[in-house]
């Protein structure tokens, strides 16, 4: 293969973010073109200290196998079993890279995948459900119990101090024992690894304030540890998490005109006691409230971070304007346009149970906290828990002919007509569909592999693209919905 001259330019790709997706698109441009120069720009002096970063998220491979929230409709599949397919073609990579001895292993965990619920109502949806979804080969291995004994054998301190004249009357459980746990920050720094190891850049501090299009690429300017900087790139990705919005709006990029975001935050419960946590072997997820948003999903989790084992149960919504966690406050008016207040003030008219859980959340103590833990973990001792802060996240509002303006609860890639930019909006589930995202995107700029070179490498479970189709609300092609 012939080498690329950067000539003029000081980098083939720049990544601007160093999260999740940063690093995954990184990786497999290495893969593709070890040739490339690539060059990775990061406000913080670290990798994924935003949404990545192991506290800052669940953990979860999220596979479908026990998100309610994908399925309000316990008679449609589509979107669990499209999430499966999507976790496993991410799944398979990373897989093939650990066997090539280029990523360490110790980000995944095996961990089974419960949902636990309570009451007739929420029985009955869970046996549904469980029946739609058991003929599908990913999920053949879910098994379903009202047996309160195998619940307890499943997740013992679900039960543990629950009486038979328990407040919350009758459960109902699945459990797929193919789950994971995923520290995506390991991950993150795990894949960096290959990029800096084919002789791409990290460069930490930089922030970048504005981008401009030139005749044959881009220019990027912002603040560096010594001062100002400028780069020029023949692209760039914008995986930038709440700030991606904003910097695609200064790129001056006609795809997100009409785009808005609203910040959402996040807090969890964290139990540190090894011998507690070792003692729940899986994710408990729940179903949430009647008219709360499905972002609201309850779930006690087991997590492996650095070596130890921990619980988390949440979350727990906070509220700021800032759309990073270490952000400003003014972060979120940034994105303010005359063209997104319409798009932005309907998608609030048409979601008041999201005002209303956020102000009812906010405005709860201690005390009801954890009472929200102990439905599921009953004998908690609040002694062993502490509440930590999550990561911001930046919720997606779309543009819609019909509805003016739509609260998206995905993620979306927004690519360039001339496919010289592109970025990753919106929030979970993306940093477990990571791989289809990509591959979307290196297909567009040209990058992908033809299938004599994915079954020779083996790092790449399918490089067809398993994009939904063009979003119903996105003004312009550019727009793929995940």
């Amino acid at each position: 293969m012939a080498t690329h001259s950067t000539r003029g330019f000081d980098a083939d790709v720049v990544l601007i973010g160093g999260g999740i997706m940063s690093a995954t698109l990184g990786a497999m441009l290495v893969e593709r073109r070890p040739d490339l120069r690539i060059v990775l720009l990061e406000r913080a002096d670290a990798l994924a200290t935003e949404s990545s970063g192991p506290w800052n998220n669940a953990g979860t491979g999220h596979t479908g196998f026990c998100e309610l929230n994908y399925m309000p409709d316990p008679t449609d599949g589509a979107k669990p079993i499209a999430m499966a397919e999507q976790f496993g073609r991410t799944r398979a990579w990373w897989d093939g890279l650990v066997a090539a001895g280029r990523l360490d292993g110790g980000f995944l965990h095996a961990t089974p995948h419960l949902d636990v619920v309570f009451g007739e109502r929420d029985m009955t949806y869970l046996r549904q459900r469980y029946e739609t979804l058991r003929t599908h080969p990913a999920f053949a291995a879910m098994a379903y119990t009202e047996n309160p004994e195998t619940i307890r054998q499943w997740a013992p301190q679900v039960m543990e101090g629950r009486g038979p004249d328990s407040m919350w009357g009758r459960m109902a459980a699945t459990r797929h024992p193919g789950g994971t746990d995923v520290d995506f920050g390991a991950l993150t720094r795990g894949l960096t690894t290959i990029i800096t190891g084919a002789g791409g850049e990290v460069r930490f501090g930089h922030e970048v304030t504005r981008l401009r299009r030139t005749l044959a690429g881009w220019t990027l300017r912002g603040r560096g540890p010594h001062g100002r900087f400028e780069i020029r790139a023949r692209r760039v990705f914008v995986g930038a998490g709440g700030m991606a919005l904003r910097l695609l709006q200064s790129a001056r990029v006609p795809e997100v005109r009409g785009y808005a975001v609203l910040p959402v935050g996040a807090a969890f419960l964290r139990c540190s006691d090894p011998d507690v946590a070792r003692r729940l072997d899986g994710k408990v997820y729940g179903q949430a409230a009647i008219g709360a948003p499905p972002m609201s999903v309850p779930h006690l989790d087991r997590r492996y971070v650095d070596g130890a084992d921990h619980l988390m149960f949440g979350p727990y919504a906070t509220f700021s304007t800032k759309l990073l966690k270490r952000g400003s406050l003014v972060d979120f008016f940034t994105t303010l346009r005359l063209g997104n207040l319409h798009v932005i003030a309907a998608a609030m008219a048409q979601n008041l149970s999201l005002v209303r859980y956020l102000i009812t959340e906010l405005a709860a103590g201690k005390r009801k906290k954890f009472a929200q833990l102990q439905r599921y973990y009953p004998d908690a001792d609040p002694a062993q828990w502490e509440l930590i802060a999550a990561g911001q996240r930046a919720q997606l509002v779309t543009p819609d002919r019909r509805r003016v303006g739509v609260l998206q609860q995905g993620t979306e890639l927004v690519t360039a007509a001339d496919g010289t930019i592109a970025g990753l909006l919106g929030a979970s589930p993306g940093a477990s569909t990571a791989v289809p995202i990509m591959q979307d995107l290196l297909a567009r700029w040209g990058f992908g592999e033809d299938q004599e070179g994915v079954a020779a490498s083996g790092l790449v479970a399918n490089a067809a693209s398993t994009d939904a189709g063009t979003s119903p609300s996105a003004p312009g092609e550019g727009s793929i919905a995940v």
